[in-house]
């Protein structure tokens, strides 16, 4: 299972359902929009068993991460004191509610591993100061909790 993948894809969902809102617990959008980003870059070569674990998890962090977006708002507004979460840039905002999220309340989860995930993505898809950002919030985020 590629968690890379569910997580990219999750993120992606996640920014188009903030920059196109949905009625609260419109799980048909959410729904939706996973379906779009997923299609977008879903490996051909991935066996099918894979694949619907992949999407199984995406579907967890997309549905979690709106079911949950007003506690997980909350989260980051005290993580970042500098920063208004309406303020911050969109993609920004997506992987971190995604990360929040998924250290919040998905078992067995490495935290390290998260906060790279959300790193790396930042990276690829933010700007050049994206990545710096993300860990900061979230290494606060770790910080606080030990």
């Amino acid at each position: 299972m590629s968690r890379r993948r569910a997580r990219e894809a999750a993120m992606q969902a996640l920014f188009q359902l903030d920059m196109n809102p949905a009625p609260e617990g419109a799980r048909e959008a959410w729904k939706k929009a996973l379906d779009a980003a997923w299609q977008d870059g879903t490996p051909e070569k991935q066996d099918e068993r894979s694949r619907e674990a992949d999407y199984a998890y995406a579907w967890a962090l997309v549905s979690g991460t709106c079911e949950e977006l007003a506690s997980i708002d909350e989260t980051l507004s005290r993580l970042s004191k500098e920063w208004k979460v309406s303020r911050m840039a969109g993609i920004d905002r997506s992987i971190l509610r995604l990360a929040v999220h998924e250290l919040q309340s998905e078992p067995g989860v490495t935290p390290g591993i998260v906060i790279n995930e959300a790193v790396e993505l930042a990276k690829k898809f933010g700007t050049d100061d994206s990545g710096r950002f993300v860990n900061g919030v979230l290494g606060t985020m770790m910080r606080e909790e030990k």
